[in-house]
């Protein structure tokens, strides 16, 4: 797994657990640079994706989100698996 430097970061594919299909999917809900995750809801984001999709969107997006926002406000880079009990926490999905 990718260990960037969240100071440093340009893309969101130099975000842990984001590549270029994820990297799209944070476009779509307006999410266009890392720092732009710094207070965002992942659940809000989620629910967003969904409906522009117009489809459920499996739950490691989620996850994955969740993993993403961590990082950026300070926490370590964790697999988004790390993030799939607060997931299931939150009762989204």
């Amino acid at each position: 797994m990718k260990n960037p430097d969240r100071n440093i970061v340009a893309r969101l594919e130099d975000l842990p657990n984001i590549g270029k299909s994820l990297a799209g999917r944070l476009h779509l809900v307006g999410i266009n640079k890392p720092s732009d995750l710094i207070g965002e809801n992942a659940v809000v984001l989620y629910k967003n994706l969904c409906v522009l999709t117009q489809e459920r969107q499996d739950p490691c997006v989620l996850d994955t989100f969740i993993s993403v926002i961590h990082f950026m406000e300070g926490g370590d880079p964790l697999p988004w698996w790390a993030f799939t009990a607060e997931r299931k926490k939150k009762n989204v999905t």
